[in-house]
């Protein structure tokens, strides 16, 4: 079997459909597509979003084709958001389905891993902590508010021989315990929710990333987020937030407000939310003695909040390391689910 060859990668999240392809030294390619969500919507109902996917799948497989001609050594896929038992959604049917249908016709094995893992994978691989083994990651996106506390595992994974082979995954190489985060909502569905009211198409980070950058007199409207022991409620500010909304528009639409004062309270929400995940690091790494943090999920892509918790966590000699701005892998993407593969097809294979 060939353990230098290229992996096929599938991810299937409730935000976007993904396909990419890894060798050991380069991605091949990436291929991504968001879910269709209607305007004012603030998501999809899961059975909308499988089949969107089932939809999306056999186009961007044929789009792939169109750009690489070579040979599959395997195929990797995400098969529940986190790496634990009772982990479950159904979207990732999609992506499970394509992936095992694709190693079965190619005779090549086929293997499963959580979004989670691929999250971390995708940014650790192409950072100074390539070859780290004990470290924190934080998983922030619209569904996920997580600190964890990462650690390679010491034994091997299960070998396999020539041909067709289904591997499931309950993480062959890390451990993850959950040592902060969130007991409510996420911080993506704060940002969203509030993007959505205030008439941005979901998902509204982007927009207001961009606004909250180029926005900069401060202002104080809302009170700051508390964090206790690296957990966090969102559910109030997310409620300060609507009061806000509904303050600022009076008895007319929140559309008319004075566009100065929408961009303010954007920024203030990105300061405050900031403030937030800084003092949850702060703690995790004092909890943990660990000092350095990768950042995935898409709400680590905002521009905004990297410049503003790596000045803030540098006071404490915290390093926290985010994607390559070329490569965007923060957002959902299926190329940490290739890695993953690859780790155990050319790292593992013997």
């Amino acid at each position: 079997m060939d353990n230098t060859g290229y992996v096929l990668g599938i991810d299937t999240s409730n935000y976007k459909t993904s396909v990419a392809v890894l060798n050991r030294d380069s991605i091949e390619c990436d291929l991504r597509r968001f879910l269709e969500v209607k305007e004012g919507e603030r998501g999809l109902r899961q059975s909308e979003a499988l089949f969107q996917h089932v939809r999306n799948l056999p186009e961007m497989i044929e789009d792939m084709k169109k750009s690489f001609d070579g040979e599959f050594c395997g195929v990797a896929y995400s098969s529940k958001p986190r790496p634990v038992n009772d982990s479950y959604m159904p979207v990732f049917l999609a992506g499970e389905g394509t992936a095992r249908s694709i190693a079965a016709a190619l005779d090549v094995p086929v293997i499963s891993f959580s979004h989670q893992e691929a999250h971390i994978q995708a940014i650790k691989s192409y950072t100074e902590m390539s070859d780290m083994e004990e470290f924190l990651a934080c998983h922030f996106s619209g569904g996920t508010c997580e600190v964890l506390h990462v650690t390679t595992k010491d034994e091997d994974p299960p070998q396999i021989s020539e041909g067709f082979q289904r591997i499931g995954g309950e993480g062959f190489f890390y451990d993850i315990d959950i040592v902060g985060g969130s007991l409510d909502i996420s911080f993506g569905q704060v940002l969203d929710r509030a993007g959505v009211a205030m008439g941005f198409p979901f998902p509204a980070g982007k927009k207001m990333d961009d606004i909250a950058v180029a926005t900069k007199r401060e202002t104080k409207m809302l009170t700051p987020v508390r964090v206790y022991d690296g957990q966090i409620n969102l559910s109030g500010i997310d409620t300060q937030i609507k009061n806000k909304l509904k303050a600022l528009s009076g008895s007319g639409s929140f559309f008319s407000t004075d566009p100065q004062t929408r961009d303010e309270l954007i920024r203030e929400i990105f300061v405050r939310l900031s403030d937030g995940i800084a003092e949850m690091l702060r703690q995790a790494s004092k909890k943990t003695g660990l000092k350095d943090i990768i950042m995935s999920g898409g709400v680590s892509s905002s521009r905004f909040i990297r410049s503003y918790i790596s000045d803030e966590l540098e006071k404490e000699d915290v390093i926290v390391y985010f994607d390559e701005d070329e490569n965007e892998l923060s957002t959902d993407n299926a190329v940490g689910t290739a890695l993953l593969g690859g780790k155990y097809l050319w790292d593992a294979l013997r």
